[in-house]
């Protein structure tokens, strides 16, 4: 009996299921987007009320009611699958002024109040309702552009900084050729979204010319693709020893992860930023609870932070620029590759093309994250690959289509959240989510479906 009461039940949910996906397959043809969202937010909510009704509660029941809601925004996404027709238009009742009331009939005649009447007060005009393209340019206004006698400001502090850090190094590590400390970044290549962005203060890794060879990551027994090692060659003829940055040498190559302990003591130990700090008119502290070597910069008008970036630069146009990051497991000792300099470069070279607002999009995109207590995890490089994706694929880049690609730009998130997957757009082999763990991968997704419902909150 408790097998047929079994497979009874099992059926019933196979009907209902096929009618769900059958509704949230059809409901954006008659209803629209809007429509269909409301529809299957309130499908899969019966659904699971009745699911959690006609089944037999067991353990895995209370584990897969906390984890509903999460999942809810990958079924909701296949609501996009179909690609858009035509651009969305606001609603009248949110682009147009609101009407008025008309006057009331008069009131029928009789005896009259000669008496001066008293004027009512004059009531201030009613708001008008923007649309969302008026409210992004309003948060671009207000929370993302920042005031030109402040870039200049940051800009000479980060270069003092970094002459200050540069003759301290010299004098501490003589043996060791680090390269002319530089700042860059966003601040440098206008893509400064408020005041959230970390300046790049890059302190080159100078080796010797043919004692050091790069090895994809892919060809170490770490198999990162985000990564190269660099290690040391010509043993034979030039022996360990006979290069000052040997001394930092894992198993034949040249170890991030010790270079980096060493400069994160001496920022945090053995440099006097107070002394620094007086000289330069500000307070510089060195961040000791990030795993990043960062310098948290006051100053009276603004504050900054300087994010110190041991790098091995470059060697020819085509090899690329290592970062010591941080990184765990196999990879802690390798070297990632960063791809700023090629992203912002691509950027500016499509909007230079058009007079673009691609750029302007990938500030928004950051400032809006910057301020999200859910949407923090998506860094600039994320944002970036996606801006750069769209930036290929779209052809109108003017300003009115500015808040069309901002929402193009999330459901374009969201649909490799969905996927745990975002290929990099100068080497597909690298997935920029792999870091990620998977109850991030759902609070991201739900919160950009969420805001993509209704993206003014986001603002």
């Amino acid at each position: 009996m408790a097998e047929f009461s079994q497979k009874r039940g099992k059926q019933r949910d196979e009907v209902l299921g096929g009618t769900v996906d059958f509704l949230l397959a059809n409901a954006r043809l008659v209803l629209g987007v809007g429509g269909a969202a409301v529809l299957g937010i309130a499908t899969l909510a019966v659904k699971r009320l009745i699911d959690r009704a006609t089944s037999p509660r067991d353990e895995d029941d209370a584990k897969g009611d906390s984890t509903c809601l999460e999942e809810s925004w990958k079924e909701l996404s296949l609501l996009k699958a179909t690609p858009r027709q035509q651009a969305r238009s606001p609603p009248a009742a949110l682009s147009q002024p609101v009407a008025l009331p008309a006057p009331s009939p008069a009131a029928p005649e009789g005896p009259t109040d000669t008496r001066p009447q008293m004027s009512p007060p004059l009531s201030s005009p009613a708001p008008l309702c923007l649309t969302f393209q008026e409210k992004l340019l309003a948060f671009e206004r207000d929370h993302v552009t920042i005031p030109a006698a402040h870039v200049v400001l940051a800009k000479q502090l980060a270069g003092d900084i970094a002459l200050e850090l540069q003759a301290y190094l010299r004098n501490k590590f003589p043996e060791l050729p680090f390269g002319a400390l530089v700042p860059s970044g966003p601040l440098y290549d206008g893509l400064q979204a408020g005041a959230a962005d970390r300046v790049r203060l890059l302190v080159p890794v100078v080796l010797e010319e043919g004692l050091w060879s790069l090895v994809p990551g892919l060809d170490t027994v770490a198999r990162d693709p985000r990564c190269w090692a660099v290690r040391r060659t010509q043993l034979e003829f030039r022996p360990r020893g006979s290069s000052p940055w040997d001394r930092f040498l894992v198993g034949g190559y040249l170890s991030s992860r010790v270079l980096l302990e060493l400069l994160r003591k001496a920022l945090a130990s053995s440099v006097n930023w107070p002394a620094i700090g007086s000289l330069l008119g500000c307070l510089i502290r060195p961040s000791v609870a990030s795993e990043e070597l960062l310098l948290e910069v006051q100053h009276e008008r603004l504050e900054l932070t300087v994010a110190v970036l041991l790098v091995v630069p470059a060697a020819a146009t085509e090899d690329p620029l290592l970062l010591a990051w941080p990184l765990e497991g196999l990879a802690g000792n390798l070297w990632l590759q960063d791809w700023y300099p090629a992203e912002a470069a691509r950027l500016r070279a499509l909007d230079d093309r058009d007079a673009g607002t691609r750029r302007r999009l990938l500030r928004l995109l950051c400032g809006v994250c910057h301020g999200h207590p859910a949407l923090g995890r998506l860094d600039r490089c994320h944002l970036s690959q996606v801006v750069l994706r769209l930036g290929e694929a779209e052809a109108d880049w003017a300003e009115a289509a500015l808040g069309e690609h901002f929402l193009q730009a999330l459901e374009a998130l969201i649909d490799s959240l969905a996927q745990a997957s975002l290929p990099c757009h100068f080497d597909p082999r690298v997935n920029l989510f792999v870091s990620l763990r998977a109850e991030e991968i759902d609070d991201l997704g739900f919160a950009l479906y969420s805001g993509l419902q209704a993206p003014e909150w986001l603002l």
